[in-house]
């Protein structure tokens, strides 16, 4: 809702309160009562664009009398409609009254709503363009006049500090892609609102020296360190000194210096997501190239820009890459260099569907990797190996062969944390697919055999988390949650990098339960791990995904929302991985459905859509029709609404989850469509809840009855 519709309302709070309606622009003087705006901008800011009648009392009048305070009130709502609409044709067109106001949903525009929105898409999709459109929906700070107001001083500061995280990372985006004009606009707007903001200074010393602006990156570096000193009393951090001492003593020559920065940000737009900026940052490295060792370092960055465009799924880019690569290492003596293009060579391969000329590939890079390459080497073609096997359908066999093999290289190994987080994914595919589900937990029971036989530590957590997991999802929640702190044991004595999971996984079963206090605990442990994990774009969706199911099973759907934001913003740094992000996806829908915020709905609906057609199977295709469900809600379509949970508790129950099936049926029957039928499935989902221990849904479930 963009354009200036007949009836429709309008309200901008960027900038300075502003309100039209179809075509009317309403003056300043038209507003005879002060609290009259400050009613519209209250309700325009709320979640959902509703507040409780003795939430707008303990705002405006905070000290006053209640039936003072609610003459108030009536008069107030009275003159604000009477501005909406000065014929008042209909008494409450655009504002409602009762025991709760609220905006109209259907005929109400907020800037502030359209701004949020564009912040997810930007985040969603990773494209400059996108981030370009939320960054100019922001057309000042929120009600400066209304600044030192309590009810605006916590929305404004979260706005700003939306947008200046914007604009990092656009000007990430735009690095990467060697627009540095672009960047350093970007980064100046943050600097000129945050003078010590270290990140964009850091970032805007790296991309004035990449466009040659050698003087300039230095005199940001000063001006950030006097900003830091003068405001905060601190130096700037060692990795930003590290910085600045590169680019002073032009070590390299300059043209090889910013070659290294772009193979930088190549690298950190890889973590992200971002792969087509890596590819781009590679090739402009490449263009940059010159002197003495030069080949060498083309073939790496000719191997990384192969890898990127395998991301991108551009196999004919990639194979143009990678040829260039075995042309430059042939005859040079680095082997471990050549082992990273061979494991190249077989990511290509398996890309193109020549399994088994991708495992022999793969196992050759391993022997090499392991004879002359690093544990980061060995840990990548592992990675390699586990997506050919599982490709393949061996994954599990796989598994236990490189268990007893890897048995042998003990537990100090530092390769194995990683190792084992990345099957944890793959792990994710077995517990959610059709044909699979039914058997992980004798899997996951003979890899525990077979780990302790071996004495393999890291396979034993890997094992124990596997197996609560499959516990977990089928509703036997005792076993399950001994076998996770077992988990977490063990990565506590062995990695400090690697364990997040098990605790993610304690914490989704504590929210199941219904102690919200037990799963604050084990999200902070969870979070601690996934700050510090190589491996973080599998963790977080995941851990933020269970904070916000906890604020929406606590009735606080705007602090779900709060969470999902968050996670957009992480994911926009670390990356996202689709199959563990997946759960994040109808708890977000469902978020901003009880907000009757459609965009943000659609938004992840569409995320859950998109999961469900790449892997195929019940548990994701349930998790796409429940966020359907929600979607049909803020449509006001209850009986599309009813339908589509219906179908997602069918589709769990085929995939052995009783409580998220249970869940679904209190959800359809919530709905208020179904009439008598409803008392049935509000009746067996009480059951189940009861069976599990499920003590906050099930009063859930008895409060509809």
């Amino acid at each position: 809702m963009t354009g200036d519709v007949e009836g429709v309302v309008r309200i901008r709070l960027l900038g300075g309160f502003r309100v039209s309606v179809g075509g009317r622009f309403i003056t300043d003087g038209e507003w005879r009562l002060r609290k009259s705006k400050a009613v519209v901008k209250l309700l325009a800011l709320a979640p959902g664009h509703r507040l409780q009648r003795d939430q707008v009392l303990d705002y405006l009048w905070p000290g006053l009398d209640p039936a003072a305070a609610g003459g108030q009130l009536r008069k107030v709502v009275h003159e604000a409609r009477r501005v909406l609409d000065p014929s008042l044709s209909v008494l409450d067109r655009y504002l409602i009254s009762g025991e709760q106001l609220r905006l109209d949903r259907e005929s109400t525009w907020v800037d502030v709503d359209a701004f949020e929105a564009a912040v997810l898409t930007a985040r969603r999709t990773g494209d400059p363009a996108a981030y370009s459109a939320a960054i100019e929906l922001y057309d000042g700070d929120l009600l400066p006049e209304d600044r030192y107001e309590d009810w605006a001083i916590t929305k404004e500061a979260s706005l700003r500090s939306d947008l200046l995280a914007l604009l990092v990372e656009q000007a990430r985006l735009l690095e990467a892609r060697a627009n540095f004009d672009g960047a350093v606009s970007a980064l100046r707007r943050v600097i000129a609102a945050d003078p010590v903001h270290e990140e964009a200074g850091v970032a805007l010393m790296r991309v004035y020296s990449l466009a040659g602006r050698r003087h300039d990156a230095l005199q940001e570096h000063e001006r950030l360190r006097a900003a830091l000193n003068l405001e905060l009393g601190i130096e700037p951090d060692p990795a930003t000194e590290r910085l600045f001492e590169q680019i002073r003593s032009g070590r390299p020559a300059e043209p090889e210096l910013a070659g290294e920065l772009l193979e930088q940000i190549g690298g950190l737009r890889l973590v992200s997501g971002d792969f087509q900026g890596a590819a781009e940052a590679f090739a402009a490295a490449i263009a940059r190239l010159r002197g003495s060792g030069a080949d060498l370092r083309s073939a790496r960055l000719h191997r990384k820009a192969a890898k990127a465009y395998l991301m991108t799924q551009d196999a004919a880019a990639a194979e143009r890459h990678i040829q260039t690569a075995e042309g430059l290492i042939t005859g040079t003596k680095d082997d471990a260099e050549k082992a990273r293009v061979l494991e190249a060579r077989a990511n290509w391969l398996w890309a193109v569907g020549r399994f088994d000329e991708a495992q022999s590939a793969a196992e050759a890079s391993l022997a090499a990797a392991e004879a002359y390459g690093t544990g980061e080497d060995v840990a990548a073609v592992q990675e390699t190996l586990a997506i050919i096997c599982h490709i393949r359908g061996a994954w599990r066999l796989g598994l236990q062969a490189e268990i007893g093999r890897l048995g042998d290289a003990g537990d100090d190994d530092p390769r194995l944390g990683r190792i084992f987080e990345f099957h944890c994914c793959i792990g994710e595919y077995h517990l959610y697919g059709d044909g699979l589900c039914e058997t992980v937990e004798d899997y996951a029971r003979g890899t525990l055999t077979l780990a302790i036989d071996r004495g393999a530590r890291h396979a034993q957590a890997f094992a124990w988390c596997l197996l609560g997991e499959s516990l977990l999802l089928r509703g036997r929640w005792d076993e399950a949650a001994g076998c996770l702190e077992r988990s977490t044991e063990l990565y506590a004595e062995l990695d400090a990098r690697a364990g997040a999971l098990p605790w993610q996984r304690l914490a989704e079963l504590a929210v199941m339960r219904g102690d919200s206090t037990a799963a604050a605990a084990c999200l902070r442990h969870g979070m601690a791990i996934a700050v510090v994990s190589p491996l973080a774009r599998h963790a977080w969706g995941r851990l933020y995904a269970t904070a916000a199911l906890d604020a929406l099973e606590q009735g606080e759907p705007a602090e779900a929302v709060r969470i999902v934001r968050s996670a957009a913003a992480t994911a926009a740094r670390y990356g996202e991985c689709p199959s563990c992000t997946a759960l994040l996806y109808p708890t977000a829908a469902e978020a901003f459905a009880a907000l009757g915020n459609r965009a943000g709905a659609a938004v992840f609906a569409q995320a859950a859509e998109r999961v469900a057609q790449s892997f195929q199977s019940s548990a994701w295709t349930a998790m796409a029709e429940s966020a359907r469900g929600s979607l049909a809600l803020t449509d006001a379509d209850a009986g599309g609404a009813r339908e589509r949970f219906l179908s997602a508790a069918r589709l769990y129950e085929s995939a052995h989850q009783p409580f998220w099936s249970a869940r679904c049926r209190l959800q359809a029957a919530s709905t208020g469509a179904g009439g008598p039928a409803d008392r049935y499935l509000l009746d067996d989902a009480a059951t189940v809840f009861e069976q599990l221990g499920a003590v906050r849904t099930l009063a859930a479930a008895r409060r509809v009855t």
